[in-house]
């Protein structure tokens, strides 16, 4: 057994380069055509009804799937080849996206056709996330997961920089079911790349006969978790986190509606500017690495983002809202990367599904929780006064990070003895 997995990491370090550009390829051009599908929908709705309550439940239509599934998904990860999860969760979409398309043709476009898909497409997302964190370290040495995990945000930023631009031309040239359409070819070829070109030795645990429920194995993740005393601060911080910045997330589109001008154009200008944004800290992130300690990283960028959502509070005009939009992305990777890369390097390899789906279950469940509050009353108050509140909060937020005694000894580097 040890040989074997001995001969997979020797295969691993000298293909690692081919499968990333295959692996990271396939799923950016996934991600591309669900991307203009999310903001064709979040646009439709907020040009459409202009409404913080029927955002809102837009959003938890596309999140509360993945908070009940990602748990479950988790053990399936673990359990299961995670290259067949991924491509299945990339049918599973793309079907749903082609009935949609269909209804719409054919005169079908009541609003909550649009709720039901996004809670369809939350379902193949509950069941990709996991798998993909997880099957990443099977992929990429150890000592270059922090630049593979910066590059890949890299590239997902310029998909999401070129997405809306050809998202908002597409809504003001043509129809809503092209849209739909693009997302479907897209899906399609990420399916093919993955299952005809893409070779991914199955992890040690899938290999295995299963003689435990799924229940008991996700028992054991949840005692993985409460045994390992940095994951339950991390995933408690990151609970906070993720509830202050939905205002940012999701409100901002019908901040900039209302206080600016309900125009196309401004809606794509923040979409691309954030874009850039994350696009330029990807790759300074990946060029540099971060601090040797990560949770110093991630203190940066909440000091960054928290400045910035308050800015964004107090701003009067649009060009100056945008930088600080911008600036907001540029922090983004320096918080993601190290925190998906703290949990790759120091999660046991047969749990790292399951401590992803629940890492995922709070990532998606936290920022439509937060909504449920943030969404209804912002239609009663300005939301200025909801991004001054929860920039200040997340700035403090990062104090708290920095004093924690457990994440600050997780987040020192790994040393040569324990990668060995």
């Amino acid at each position: 057994m040890r040989q074997n997995e001995h001969e997979m990491e020797v295969d691993k370090k000298t293909k690692y380069k081919k499968n990333i550009i295959l692996f990271l390829g396939s799923q950016s051009i996934s991600l591309f055509g669900s991307a203009l599908v999310q903001h064709a929908i979040m646009w439709y709705i907020t040009l459409t009804t202009q409404s913080g309550v029927m955002m809102t439940i837009s959003i938890i239509c596309g999140f509360v799937p993945i908070f009940i599934l990602s748990p479950v998904a988790g053990v399936w990860a673990d359990r299961y080849n995670r290259k067949t999860l991924i491509i299945l969760s990339d049918l599973l979409i793309a079907l749903s996206t082609l009935i949609l398309a269909i209804l719409f043709l054919n005169g079908y476009d009541a609003l909550w056709l649009l709720f039901v898909m996004s809670a369809i497409r939350a379902i193949g997302t509950g069941i990709q996330t996991p798998a993909v964190g997880a099957i990443l370290p099977q992929l990429v040495p150890e000592d270059k997961l922090t630049s593979v995990n910066a590059t890949n945000g890299t590239i997902q930023a310029l998909v999401m920089l070129v997405s809306p631009m050809l998202g908002g031309a597409l809504l003001t040239m043509a129809s809503i079911e092209i849209i739909f359409f693009i997302d479907v070819i897209t899906a399609t070829i990420a399916i093919i790349t993955l299952f005809a070109f893409l070779d991914i030795p199955v992890h040690a645990k899938a290999l295995q006969k299963q003689t435990t429920s799924y229940f008991s194995d996700m028992q054991q993740g949840l005692a993985y978790i409460k045994d390992h005393n940095f994951i339950k601060k991390l995933f408690v911080f990151l609970a906070f986190y993720f509830v202050l910045v939905a205002p940012a997330a999701f409100l901002t589109p019908l901040q900039v509606t209302r206080s600016f001008g309900a125009d196309v154009w401004r809606l794509t200008a923040i979409e691309i500017t954030f874009s850039i944004g994350m696009m330029l800290g990807g790759i300074f992130m990946a060029s540099w690495g971060g601090f040797k300690n990560k949770i110093h990283t991630m203190t940066l960028s909440s000091f960054i983002i928290g400045t910035c959502t308050f800015a964004l509070g107090i701003i009067p005009v649009f060009w100056i809202y945008l930088v600080f939009m911008g600036l907001i992305g540029v922090a983004m990777p320096f918080f993601n990367t190290p925190s998906t890369v703290l949990l790759q390097e120091k999660v046991e390899g047969d749990y790292l599904g399951r401590v992803f789906g629940v890492f995922v279950m709070i990532a998606t469940s936290m920022m439509p929780l937060g909504m449920l509050v943030f969404g209804p009353i912002s239609d009663i108050i300005k939301i200025e006064w909801l991004l001054m509140g929860t920039g200040l909060l997340l700035f403090i937020q990062g104090f708290f990070l920095l004093g924690s005694k457990v994440l600050i000894e997780a987040g020192k580097p790994v040393s040569k003895e324990e990668r060995n």
